[in-house]
């Protein structure tokens, strides 16, 4: 039998990533004729715990058959250390995210983009920047790495049975998808000169308004008001720019929803992953839009699967991030019933909110005119929380809490009863209606709060 194996440069960095190359070309050889051996024995596919335990066997006993293959020839074989780091490469390629998965073990890294497989940068939780090694050896291992993560990724929202098709060619050249660590992937290729990913990373996906307390996003009084608005069924709605903390913010306030109540989440993108958690969240109905196939067809936008989550009997809608036509269904639900709902958008600030709601509206097939947007909105939303950055941008905070009072014409009428200090942290602006305050003190608020705020050393921050 010829040997997989030829002879190698030895440990240098050269020959460690020619003997990687070859350990996974054999090892995926092998796991190609067990997998398709299982499935004609049982007339199923293979596990996915037993696929990864027969992979890592697999790469023991090649790594075991290069090592006396070395010896037999008379040069020395593989050093333990670099042994197990060939075989944990190996291991990543084959069951993880290949070159990305370093990068996705370090807690510190909140983003990933890569120009092409060498081009990559990252950034930190604390607003640094880096360039990093290749996340593969070519462009066209990148785009064999991220089409196995889109397999993956369809096979496990369906349990790995009958997986959403998940393409990626120059005839769909855009791709989002989950991964597996709760990460967001996006990523394009033939209409870029290579082919690029950004993946988001969010840090806290279990999180509650007392945990951003204690990370400095909020201070004791915000928590209370915006806990006291989600138990009011206030619908609420989060802005900021990419990366100020929205999705984070949503996951806290969803936290105090009372478990007994029924959710339907709507996304582009499964994100929020409320549904993880049956113990706060038992009753959840996750929704994620659809491209179309490669025919054209069965595209599901968020504006049909928002009024397909109506007909499901909910407590609560929650969107995760508002783009554009769903905006109109979206507040007829809030006004006509669904209160408590939650929603993100992309906004420099609260007021500004606003008046992407009026841009999306105008934009809509239903083309509702300029003062019958506003009266829509003034009557479906209650509040806005715009996110951001302090003043020196090491950290993310909660910048402004709008209430949304009436329209008028082509204007709606909002108080900014929490405004952004010098340093960017919310501090107590207008005062609030006196209908908004009821709604709060019912649901167990102490107005005395914003009384003490107000005189508090920092606005209640210090």
């Amino acid at each position: 039998m010829t040997s997989p194996f030829l002879p190698t440069q030895g440990a240098g960095e050269a020959g460690e990533a020619t003997v990687v190359r070859r350990v996974r070309r054999e090892v995926a050889e092998r796991l190609t004729r067990a997998t398709r051996a299982h499935e004609t024995a049982t007339g199923s596919p293979m596990p996915a715990d037993d696929r990864a335990a027969t992979t890592r066997r697999l790469i023991t006993e090649v790594l075991d058959a290069y090592a006396t293959e070395e010896m037999n020839a008379g040069r020395p074989p593989l050093r333990p250390h670099v042994e197990s780091r060939v075989g944990r490469v190996v291991a990543d390629m084959l069951l993880g995210a290949g070159g990305l998965q370093p990068l996705l073990d370090d807690g510190q890294i909140e983003e990933v983009n890569a120009n092409g497989c060498d081009e990559v940068f990252v950034q930190y939780s604390n607003g640094g920047r880096a360039k990093v090694g290749p996340i593969a050896d070519s462009d066209a291992e990148m785009v064999e790495l991220i089409r196995r993560l889109a397999a993956d990724a369809g096979r496990a929202e369906t349990g790995g049975e009958g997986a959403e098709e998940r393409r990626w060619d120059r005839a769909a050249p855009i791709l989002n998808l989950q991964l597996a660590d709760g990460s967001r992937l996006h990523a394009v290729m033939s209409v870029t000169r290579r082919p690029a990913l950004s993946i988001r990373r969010h840090g806290y996906v279990k999180v509650t308004l007392a945990d951003l307390e204690q990370l400095g996003t909020v201070n004791p009084v915000l928590r209370e008001l915006l806990s006291a608005a989600v138990r009011a069924r206030l619908n609420v709605l989060i802005a900021g720019r990419v990366g100020a903390g929205k999705t984070t913010l949503l996951r806290a306030l969803a936290s105090a929803i009372p478990p007994h109540e029924r959710i339907v989440t709507i996304e582009d993108t499964y994100e929020l992953a409320l549904d993880a958690d049956k113990a706060v969240h038992p009753n959840v109905v996750p929704l994620q839009s659809r491209e179309a196939n490669v025919e054209g067809e069965g595209a599901i936008d968020m504006s049909t699967l928002f009024r397909s989550g109506l007909r499901m009997s909910p407590d609560r809608v929650i969107v995760g991030e508002i783009r554009g036509h769903e905006v109109i269904p979206m507040l007829n639900a809030m006004s006509q019933g669904n209160d408590g709902s939650l929603g993100t958008i992309h906004a420099s600030s609260s007021g500004g909110a606003l008046k992407k709601l009026m841009l999306y509206a105008a934009q809509a097939p239903e083309r509702l005119a300029p003062a019958t947007t506003n009266l829509l909105v003034a009557e479906s939303v209650h509040l806005v929380v715009h996110m951001g950055l302090t003043g020196n941008g090491s950290g993310r905070v909660l910048t402004s809490v709008r209430e949304v009072v009436d329209a008028d014409g082509l204007n709606v009428s909002s108080n900014e009863i929490f405004r952004p200090d010098p340093d960017g942290r919310a501090v107590p602006g207008a005062p609030p209606s006196t209908g908004l305050l009821s709604a709060l003190t019912r649901r167990g608020f102490n107005p005395g709060l914003l009384d003490e705020a107000r005189t508090a050393p920092g606005g209640g921050w210090a």
